[in-house]
């Protein structure tokens, strides 16, 4: 086993690296760039590209691309190779500073939701010098963000990047009047579990839906699923042991702070956690770790299921965007000390983030809203579809003696009482976890829990960033103009705690009553993906990027485009295949196996025609029935499908797809799965969830 110290950051053009590597002058002014926010200066580029170049060349690289995030959700990248020709027909292994900051991108080719006709095909990719260089497969990977010809951002990374330059400016000018002169950037950092599932890769290759859309169109729920809560936390299995050590031995040497590794709440189903990195480098490692699960998963004959919800009836996966403010001196702006009553500073920027999170929640929804998410979002194993926030007892009970200007009194912690002698002693925490709150206080970050397990943590990211500079920007404006800093701070943190209480439920987000509270409320419940993009376009939305400067309205309105038509494009190939696999395999074998059961019957009474063929009989009778019912189910979808394709626009469409497809699918799903209980299982044409679940 390799040792963790060894690897971490091997393939990694790091800080170390570039030390070693760069001259004085250069690393100095390469840091200031990164660090403080300054402009890149175009002096140092060719010093850092011929350094890149000659370390990824003793690392065996032959190539090198520039890596971005366009709006499909994975990464792409054109390779390059170092060569260049020589009048004499040899080659020079060059790589200029030209290249390492600009590189060129064919923009019609990739979603741009109408930004790029198809005749308009340039693009552009440009260095982001915050996220170190890496060398993956042979090739020099050079993290990049991705603009159209006219500046348009294409990508997941350009607005993240923009995001994080508001949130600066705002922080910065709040905590100026604190007194913190010597902090000179103030940034989000995340840290993003990912949740997925481990499945035989021959199995897999058995399961066209599985092969084609990530998730089981059909299956019958196994006699055993996750009912014993067996399986969480439990004995990791060897060959999952095997894939999560490669795993992290591969994440490791990108640079890739893997730490936590264990087994989730469904078969099957296991959970990886890194540590806290700035959010454009957490959401580029995030990427990483999701294309490398998938390869390194390849290697032990497995495969590697990063759909929201690839088995009906079991828990399906999401990712958690634990989210914090920290400054470049080490202050995390979102830790309450010692006493949280007494701390202007973490009050200040918690109401802030309050605010941000009430005023901004359909669009907080809108970031995590995909055909995937809406099998999850709402079910009990997953935050509901109405965005609000868990504080915990006590910052509860501090921000109520707040608003209702009423002395807080603090409690010493509470020992933890075991019962037993021998056991340490430690203080209690001061309040409980709520996993059913989409969006948590944990101690010192909050937890946004709604992430699908297979989107990019950018977007949520953007929003909540973008959100929190705008309410910061406010309070800024207020306070520099006031005459008694110490009484407008206070003012100010209670009079928008009290405008913003309604977003605050302590208590369980899966009952039915909080539906009824949130209402009241006034909290908006968006439950299904067409619910809530809309809102994307909402004026008030739009007016909060225009006036951060994160998105324009062009670009607002190229995103809710390209995601409703994914919405669809999904779940129509979803739809196909279903179509696919019900006329190819599963009533062809319903069929046979109905044939095998009437020549039973029909052999009883031959042989022995005092004995009634009652049981083949009853189940003939069952067979046919849900064999006509799932013909009618096949018409039934091909008929709204074709309707959906007369839809004259894209949300009426997506409406349609929402309440006719998806519902016809439905009725598919439940007829093939109860031929799949009663059709033999050697006749069975697929591998089952029992098979699936419990194959590695």
């Amino acid at each position: 086993m390799s040792n963790p110290f060894d690897l971490f950051g091997e393939n990694v053009f790091d800080d170390n690296v570039m030390q070693k590597r760069l001259p004085k002058e250069t690393y100095i002014a390469l840091k200031r760039t990164t660090e403080e926010g300054r402009s890149l200066n175009p002096a140092i580029a060719s010093i850092v590209a011929n350094a890149m170049k000659d370390w990824a060349l003793e690392k065996g690289a032959t190539h090198f691309t520039h890596w971005f995030q366009p709006m499909t959700g994975v990464t792409a990248g054109k390779h390059d190779a170092f060569i260049s020709p020589k009048k004499d027909g040899t080659v020079l292994l060059e790589f200029s500073g030209k290249e390492l900051v600009q590189g060129e991108s064919d923009a019609s080719s990739f979603p741009s939701g109408g930004l790029r006709a198809t005749f308009e095909a340039r693009g552009y990719t440009a260095w982001d010098p915050t996220s170190y260089a890496f060398i993956k497969d042979g090739t020099l990977c050079i993290p990049t963000a991705f603009c159209s010809f006219g500046g348009q951002a294409l990508d997941q990374k350009t607005p993240l990047l923009r995001s994080m330059e508001c949130l600066n400016k705002q922080a910065l000018r709040i905590l100026r009047l604190f007194g913190h002169t010597g902090v000179v950037r103030v940034f989000p950092t995340v840290g993003a579990e990912q949740e997925y599932f481990l499945v035989d890769k021959d199995q897999w290759r058995q399961r066209p839906d599985l092969v084609t859309t990530g998730r089981t169109l059909f299956g019958a729920r196994p006699p055993k699923g996750q009912e014993l809560d067996d399986h969480y936390f439990g004995v990791i299995k060897p060959r999952v042991q095997a894939f999560m050590q490669d795993l992290d031995n591969e994440l490791w040497k990108l640079g890739v702070l893997s730490k936590t590794k264990h087994n989730e709440a469904a078969p099957a189903q296991h959970e990886m956690a890194p540590v806290f990195s700035i959010v454009n480098i957490a959401a580029d490692h995030n990427q990483l770790t999701m294309e490398i699960m998938k390869k390194v998963a390849d290697r032990h004959n497995l495969v590697c299921l990063l759909h929201e919800k690839p088995f009906g009836g079991i828990n399906g996966s999401g990712k958690h965007n634990n989210y914090a403010l920290s400054t470049n001196t080490g202050i995390n702006l979102l830790d309450p000390g010692d006493t949280p009553s007494e701390n202007a500073q973490f009050l200040l920027f918690l109401s802030a983030v309050i605010a941000a999170v009430d005023d901004y929640q359909d669009m907080l929804r809108i970031t995590v809203a995909s055909a995937g998410n809406d099998h999850r979002l709402g079910a009990n194993e997953a935050p509901p579809a109405i965005v609000s926030i868990f504080l915990g007892d006590e910052l509860t009970a501090i921000i109520e003696s707040i608003v209702s200007a009423s002395r807080y009194e603090s409690h010493e912690r509470e020992a933890m009482r075991l019962g037993v002698h021998i056991l340490p002693k430690f203080p209690k925490d001061t309040t409980d976890r709520n996993r059913t709150s989409p969006f948590a206080f944990t101690g010192n970050k909050f937890e946004f829990r709604s992430l699908g397990s297979a989107q990019s943590i950018s977007a949520p990211n953007v929003v909540l960033n973008t959100a929190i500079a705008d309410t910061l920007q406010k309070m800024a404006d207020e306070l520099e103009a006031a005459e008694d800093f110490t009484v407008a701070v206070d003012a100010l943190i209670r009079r928008t705690l009290s405008q913003h209480m309604r977003i605050i439920f302590n208590g369980n987000g899966y009952d039915d009553a909080w539906k009824q509270e949130a209402a009241r409320r006034g909290l908006s419940n968006l439950p299904t993906t067409v619910d809530a993009l809309p809102h994307y376009l909402d004026e008030h939305n739009i007016a909060l990027f225009e006036r951060q400067k994160v998105y324009t309205r062009e670009e607002m309105h190229s995103r809710y485009d390209i995601h409703m038509e994914n919405y669809v494009k999904v779940v129509d190939i979803e739809a196909l295949s279903m179509l696919d696999m019900a006329r190819h395999l599963i009533i062809p074998a319903a069929i046979a196996f109905t044939g095998k059961v009437a020549q039973a019957a029909q052999h009883k009474l031959a042989v022995c025609p005092e004995l009634p063929a009652t049981v083949e009989r009853r189940l003939l009778t069952s067979l046919t029935q849900q064999l006509e019912a799932l013909q009618n189910g096949v018409d039934e979808l091909e008929d709204a499908l074709e309707k959906a394709n007369h839809c004259n626009d894209l949300l009426t469409r997506a409406q349609h797809t929402r309440d006719d497809v998806i519902s016809a699918m439905a009725r598919i799903r439940a007829a093939g799965d109860a031929l799949e209980v009663m059709v033999g299982k050697q006749d069975w044409p697929m591998p089952t969830y029992q098979d699936l679940l419990n194959g590695v």
